[in-house]
């Protein structure tokens, strides 16, 4: 069976390639190398080049360890994050535990 490839939206491939360009942007101005950010981050240094050319196929969670490394902030520190982290907590509490379709009645006799 072939591997089936998703289909990112334009705005999301952009995203993730203005996120690799400021990895790229500041591992450069801070004089660190490919290889030693990846050794610091855990991944190849494949995988680091293809986080900065921003391809969509990459772990978010790489993304996110890579620019936290570099002192990139993609969320905003202390009491705003802590009170959206538990607003959403709340909303996820409040919702169904999985989605179901409703199948629809047919009252017409």
């Amino acid at each position: 069976m072939p591997r089936r490839h998703p289909s990112y939206a334009p705005r999301t491939i952009r995203a993730v390639e203005m996120l690799g360009m400021e990895v790229a942007r500041v591992r450069i101005s801070r004089q660190v190398t490919q290889a030693e950010l990846a050794e610091r981050a855990g991944i190849s240094a494949e995988t680091l080049s293809s986080v900065e050319q921003g391809r969509p196929t990459v772990a978010i969670g790489t993304y996110f360890e890579v620019a936290h490394l570099l002192g990139i902030d993609l969320l905003e520190e202390g009491d705003e994050l802590d009170v959206a982290w538990s607003r959403a907590r709340q909303t996820l509490t409040l919702l169904p535990g999985r989605v179901r379709h409703t199948v629809p009645v047919d009252d017409e006799f």
